[in-house]
């Protein structure tokens, strides 16, 4: 079982000003895909402890992952403070997240 992404989204204008290392994991509870790569991106996160994760459902009207032109899910977005610095569209493994969330470290 892994962590449902919330429903509830931070404002962009919000985003934009966190400090240090965050990871925007970007999805659906209902997409297929989220839930096979679920295992892999949580793993890659649990190694990176420093790392703030938030798990944000993405659609139609949901305007954070607009802004961030996501167009697959799962999309993983890597920021350092407030700053977009790596992507991961679709992890086929851990070590796939792993490798963008070391480009915030």
């Amino acid at each position: 079982m892994f962590t449902p992404y919330s429903t509830t989204q931070p404002e962009r204008s919000d985003v934009d000003h966190y400090q240090g290392a965050v990871a925007l994991d970007f999805g659906t509870n209902w997409c297929g895909i989220c839930q096979g790569a679920a295992s892999a991106i949580e793993a890659a996160i649990a190694a990176a402890p420093s790392v703030r994760h938030l798990k944000v459902e993405d659609g139609p009207g949901r305007p954070l992952g607009r802004s961030f032109k996501v167009k697959l899910w799962p999309t993983i977005v890597v920021l350092k403070d407030g700053q977009e610095v790596a992507r991961v569209v679709r992890p086929a493994s851990a070590q796939d997240v792993s490798d963008a969330l070391a480009v915030a470290a």
